[in-house]
C-alpha cells in the first residue's frame, strides 16, 4: 500500500468479546498494528501503543494478531484475552486475524508492523506505513518517535513528510509456514 491508497476493510473478533470493523471506528485516524503476544519486539511496544491510545482522543489504536496459534500457542485468542483483561494491553482494540487475510491485504510482514490511516471521503486511507520509533531492539530506548510525529501531522491535517521507515520484529507466523 502507498499513502493515499484505500485501506482494506476488515471485521474481526476482539479480545473484548466484540467484533470490530474498520468502518466502525469514528476517529480522524486509526493506527493498525500487526502484532502478537509472544514476539519480544512486539512485547517491547505494548506500552508505546498503550500510551498512544491514552494520549490521543482522535486516534483509535488497533492491534491485529495474525499469527498461527496452532504452531505458536502463546499467540492464541485466549492469551490475547488474558493480556487485555490484566491490563498489559490497554489500546482501543486487540483483534484476531485467524484467516490471516487482513495481514495479507495490508502486506504486513512482521510484528509489530504499523499502518497509520486517516479518514477520507470513502473511508480510511493510508497516511503512513512505518515504525513506531527508532528503538529497533527490544531493550533499546528510542531517540525519535516516528509514529507520534506522523500522528501529530495527520491530526493537524498535514501530510506525513517521512518516507517509509521499516519496523523490525519477528516475521508473521503464516499458517503452514506459507508466506504470501
Amino acid at each position: 500500500m502507498e499513502p493515499g491508497d484505500q485501506a482494506p476493510a476488515f471485521e474481526l473478533p476482539g479480545a473484548d468479546g466484540t467484533d470490530h470493523s474498520l468502518a466502525g471506528f469514528d476517529t480522524t485516524a486509526v493506527l493498525v498494528v500487526f502484532t502478537c503476544n509472544h514476539c519480544p519486539y512486539a512485547k517491547a511496544k505494548f506500552d508505546v501503543l498503550n500510551d498512544l491510545a491514552a494520549d490521543y482522543d482522535d486516534l483509535t489504536v488497533v492491534g491485529i494478531n495474525p499469527n498461527d496459534a496452532s504452531e505458536y500457542p502463546d499467540d492464541s485468542f485466549e492469551r490475547m484475552v488474558e493480556l487485555v483483561d490484566d491490563g498489559t494491553i490497554a489500546y482501543d482494540a486487540y483483534l484476531r486475524d485467524e484467516s490471516q487475510d487482513v495481514a495479507k491485504a495490508y502486506g504486513a510482514e512482521c510484528t509489530p508492523d504499523p499502518f497509520l490511516l486517516v479518514a477520507g471521503e470513502d473511508g480510511y486511507e493510508l497516511a503512513w506505513h512505518g515504525r513506531l520509533d527508532d528503538a529497533l531492539n527490544p531493550d533499546a530506548e528510542p531517540t525519535t518517535h516516528d509514529m507520534r510525529d506522523a500522528i501529530d501531522s495527520v491530526l493537524a491535517g498535514e501530510p506525513v513528510e517521512k518516507g517509509f521507515l521499516p519496523s523490525r520484529g519477528c516475521s508473521i507466523k503464516w499458517t503452514g509456514g506459507n508466506q504470501p
